[in-house]
C-alpha cells in the first residue's frame, strides 16, 4: 500500500475544515481535483472517508482514524525537514501549542517574546483549549505540546511538571470578604462573580466545582483578561477568581484586595505534555528547556540558547 504524503496533507485539511472547498483551498487545489483525489484514497484504503451533503462533509470513523495517523506522518516529516534544513536543528521550524487560559496570558507571551527573538526562523502557533482538548491533541499528534494545570490523566504521554498556579479571589477594598482569612468556594457564591469570556478553561474549571455544590454560579459579566477582571472588580461590580501571579500584578496599580481560597483544586501543578521528548524536534526541544531551566541544569533537556 502507498500512500502519497500530498494526499494525506491534503486529507487533513479537508478533515479540518467545514468543507470540502475550504479544504481544498487550503491545498492549493481546485474542488474536483480534491475530490477526485480523495476518491482514489478511499479506493486505495477500500473504505469510505468522508459523508458528503449539501452542508458540507463530516469524516466516518476510518476517517477519524486515517486524519489521526495522517497528522503523526506529516509532523514527523515536518520535524525531519526542519532537522536537515538548518544547521542549528533549535533555530528554526514551527512549534505548535496547545495551553490553558492562564499559560495562554499570563506567562507564555513573555516567554515566547525572548525565545522567538533569539530564534528568526522559527514560528508559533498558540491555541488555547480545554484540559481534554490539550491531552487529545498531543496524543493524536495535532499538536507538538501541551501545557495544563491540574490533575492530568494521560496515559501514553510524558508529563512534566515546571510551575506551581495557585489561584485566588479578588475583592474590592473594604469588602466583606476581604482579609486575612481564606474563604471557600461556597462563601464566594453569595456575591456576583466577574468571569471570562465562554469557552475559556478557567471559566469551565470554576464551572465545574460550582455544579458539584449543587449552587449556581452567578456571573455579572464576562471580560476577555484578568486585567479587566481586575478593573471591573475595583470599580465594585462583583468579585473574581484568577491566578495569584495576575492578582498581584494588578494589585501594584489597582485598589484590590486578594483573599486565599481555602479548596484543594485552588492549588494546582502546571505540566508540559508531550508523546516523545526525544522524538521532538530541537525548536520545541528548547522551548521545553526554556520553560524547565532546572531540567537544563540537570543535563535533561538541550539548552535553550541557540548561539
Amino acid at each position: 500500500m502507498h500512500f502519497d504524503l500530498a494526499d494525506l496533507r491534503l486529507f487533513i485539511h479537508i478533515g479540518e475544515s467545514p468543507s470540502l472547498t475550504q479544504g481544498a483551498r487550503r491545498a492549493f487545489l481546485s474542488p474536483a481535483a480534491a475530490s477526485a483525489r480523495i476518491k482514489a484514497l478511499e479506493s486505495q484504503l477500500d473504505t469510505r472517508l468522508l459523508y458528503r451533503d449539501s452542508r458540507g462533509v463530516e469524516l466516518t470513523p476510518a476517517g477519524q482514524r486515517l486524519l489521526k495517523h495522517a497528522r503523526l506522518i506529516m509532523r514527523q516529516v515536518d520535524y525531519l525537514k526542519c532537522e536537515f534544513t538548518t544547521n542549528d536543528a533549535d533555530s528554526a521550524g514551527h512549534i505548535r501549542i496547545f495551553a490553558n487560559t492562564t499559560a495562554v496570558t499570563e506567562f507564555l507571551p513573555e516567554v515566547l517574546a525572548g525565545f522567538l527573538a533569539k530564534r528568526p526562523a522559527v514560528t508559533v502557533d498558540l491555541q488555547e483549549r480545554m484540559s481534554r482538548d490539550i491531552v487529545r491533541g498531543v496524543l493524536d499528534g495535532s499538536t507538538d505540546m501541551g501545557i495544563i494545570a491540574g490533575p492530568v490523566e494521560a496515559t501514553g504521554l510524558q508529563v512534566m511538571h515546571f510551575s506551581t498556579d495557585r489561584l485566588v479571589l479578588v475583592v474590592p477594598a473594604g469588602h466583606m470578604l476581604a482579609g486575612p482569612k481564606p474563604v471557600e468556594l461556597k462563601q464566594t457564591l453569595a456575591f456576583q462573580h466577574i468571569g471570562l469570556h465562554e469557552g475559556t478553561t478557567l471559566l469551565s474549571f470554576l464551572r465545574d466545582h460550582v455544579e458539584r455544590l449543587g449552587q449556581n454560579f452567578s456571573l455579572r459579566i464576562q471580560v476577555s483578561s484578568f486585567e479587566a477582571i481586575c478593573r471591573m472588580v475595583e470599580a465594585g461590580v462583583g468579585i473574581g477568581i484568577i491566578p495569584e501571579s495576575a492578582a498581584l500584578r494588578h494589585s501594584r496599580t489597582m485598589r484590590l484586595e486578594i483573599v486565599e481560597i481555602d479548596e484543594p483544586w485552588a492549588i494546582r501543578e502546571r505540566s508540559i505534555l508531550v508523546r516523545e521528548l526525544d522524538a521532538l524536534p530541537g525548536a520545541v526541544r528548547a522551548l521545553i528547556a526554556t520553560l524547565m531551566p532546572e531540567s537544563v541544569e540537570e543535563g535533561g533537556l538541550t539548552p535553550p540558547d541557540p548561539s
